[in-house]
């Protein structure tokens, strides 16, 4: 698969720190398509992750996936079913638990800029962090994983960092 296949609005979708927002940036530079990062919308901005209302949030999603052309990275399943129907092509990052943790750790330890982050985050070690991933992470890899499969439309399964590495590769992308 190429990645003129996935067309102009594109979902991708993993665990916790599997590389969403990296690969969505790389994608939108390269295709010219728009990268919303669902995180950013989530989360208030200048805050420590703090949720915004659920009804603002909806709304800001809904109002990204009702553009032409877009590259949208994370999960968020209170508003996948619009995201979906509005997708032409979908990314499922499927890296393991102890990979994604591990990421997780480095990203929030040793890294200050990243992409998706936050405008004005701070971004720091949490429990309740840790246990999403751990926990929460691995339940809903089986939800994906048959949603994946279940959906018809053009699709791309990459299974480890080598694998996302590769695709990057193939497609010419560079993660800056």
């Amino acid at each position: 698969m190429n990645l003129w296949d996935l067309g102009d609005r594109i979902c991708i979708l993993g665990p916790s720190n599997s590389g969403k927002s990296t690969l969505a940036n790389a994608i939108a530079r390269k295709r010219g398509l728009e990268a919303v990062h669902l995180d950013q919308l989530f989360h208030l901005p200048n805050t420590d992750w703090q949720q915004r209302p659920r009804e603002e949030f909806i709304a800001l999603h809904d109002a990204a996936t009702a553009c032409e052309r877009w590259v949208m990275d994370g999960n968020y399943s209170v508003c996948m079913p619009q995201r979906l129907r509005r997708a032409t092509g979908l990314i499922l990052l499927d890296i393991s638990t102890p990979a994604s943790l591990l990421r997780y750790f480095r990203r929030t330890l040793f890294e200050t800029k990243r992409h998706g982050a936050l405008v004005g985050g701070r971004d720091s070690v949490k429990w309740d962090m840790i246990h999403h991933i751990a926990v929460t992470t691995p339940r809903n890899r089986r939800k994906y994983r048959a949603m994946f499969e279940e959906l018809d439309l053009p699709k791309l399964q990459l299974r480890s960092l080598r694998a996302i590495k590769q695709r990057f590769h193939e497609w010419g992308l560079t993660p800056d």
